[in-house]
């Protein structure tokens, strides 16, 4: 029973406590808002957009030849030189064919100096009339024939080598080392699917993100053309999957020539240095991209009220009366201000809180944001305090 009486005081405190701030509205004179005069100043916003990372350059690793890894000699994660051996093919058979190669070469070798001596030797017996035009005809395209016999051979062999070399995967660019799906003794070949591995240079980073056709044609006609409208975007910031912002700035440095007309978006590629390779390929964050704005005009977004994707504020008149006035805000938003596009000006006031017990037209007591504040703490003080009398007075009821 004592738990329950408990629970039902924290229960009343609650509520009263809830009462002394509801709608932002203290119980202190019904016709008293916080009312701010319109200025203007600079804002600082920003846009953020999702968006995808990958290596300056990835690599899937492939083999040119079919055959059965014998050897891996690099693990997942580890980083690589441009050259350095990743995987071995079984080569025997790739051995043997280089050297039957190498034979067919050295054959036609000694068949092209028999043709080149046989046909030097017609050459002189043509001179001295032992034989005709015919026979030094033969001899001669006998020696042509050994001379392309010898290069086809030579082709062969170094097709054959260049077989054998293939069965040495190396890296054909620094970067680290992905996931490894094959193990040795497994069969693979140029069209294996999955590749043997991808690397990924990932000094550098590659920020994929898309914006609208609508802000892209809006920095277009701003700046004059698209590649001006990429150079005037400043440095960008990325927020990683965590929450956390990445600490090294980075930089548009592409767009894309086309519109997808699926998503009605251009999309946008950003580099970030990755000197401690913080940054992995097929990571995902946002892209923040800051904007400033001189000389804006401000206001806090409790100020205004919703309605049906319209915002609202209650402007005050001369003569203390409110209006409700439809305002038009530019998009970007800090999460706490709206930069105000139309329907204020400065030197305008709007009330700033309690709006909920506001009707338009109403006669209200303007009152400062200072005092606004302050009469809200002595309302909690006055809420909180009776509150704890209440529960003395229950407790000490309770025990007697």
């Amino acid at each position: 029973m004592k738990k329950i009486k408990f629970f039902a005081v924290l229960a009343v405190t609650a509520t009263l406590l809830v009462s002394c701030g509801n709608s932002g509205q203290p119980n202190f004179g019904d016709d008293e808002f916080p009312v701010m005069t319109i200025g203007t100043q600079n804002s600082e916003l920003q846009v953020t957009y999702p968006a995808v990372i990958k290596g300056i350059q990835d690599v899937e690793i492939r083999p040119k030849i079919q055959g059965f890894i014998t050897r891996m000699a690099v693990q997942e994660g580890q980083s690589v030189g441009k050259g350095q051996l990743l995987f071995t093919l079984d080569n025997v058979t790739y051995a043997a064919a280089v050297r039957q190669a190498q034979a067919a070469v050295n054959s036609a070798k000694a068949q092209l100096a028999t043709a080149q001596l046989t046909y030097t030797n017609s050459q002189q017996l043509f001179k001295n009339g032992v034989i005709g035009d015919y026979e030094l005809q033969t001899a001669r395209n006998s020696y042509e024939s050994a001379q392309a016999a010898l290069g086809q051979a030579q082709a062969a062999y170094i097709s054959a080598k260049q077989n054998l070399d293939f069965c040495y995967v190396t890296a054909p660019t620094a970067g680290v080392v992905g996931s490894l799906p094959y193990k040795v003794g497994a069969l693979v070949g140029p069209s294996s699917s999955p590749a043997l591995t991808t690397i990924s240079n990932s000094s550098t980073v590659e920020v994929y993100f898309s914006m609208t056709e609508k802000d892209i044609m809006e920095m277009t006609k701003t700046a004059g053309s698209a590649s001006a409208a990429i150079g005037s975007l400043p440095p960008v910031k990325l927020k990683l999957a965590d929450g956390t912002m990445y600490g090294e700035a980075g930089a548009v440095v592409k767009m894309s020539g086309l519109v997808d007309p699926a998503t009605g978006s251009v999309s946008m590629i950003a580099h970030f240095s990755n000197p401690n390779r913080l940054l992995k390929s097929g990571g995902s964050g946002s892209i923040v991209i800051p904007h400033t704005s001189s000389n804006a005009i401000l206001i806090p977004q409790s100020a205004t009220v919703t309605v049906q994707d319209k915002l609202f504020v209650y402007k005050v008149d001369a003569n203390n009366k409110v209006h409700y006035t439809e305002i038009t805000v530019n998009p970007q938003t800090d999460g706490n201000n709206y930069v105000v596009l139309t329907g204020l000006k400065v030197g305008d006031k709007i009330v700033t809180n309690g709006l909920t017990k506001l009707q338009d037209q109403m006669q209200i007591k303007p009152i400062s944001e200072e005092q606004y504040k302050k009469k809200m703490a002595d309302a909690a003080k006055a809420g909180a305090a009776s509150s704890s009398k209440e529960y003395v007075e229950t407790m000490s009821g309770e025990k007697k």
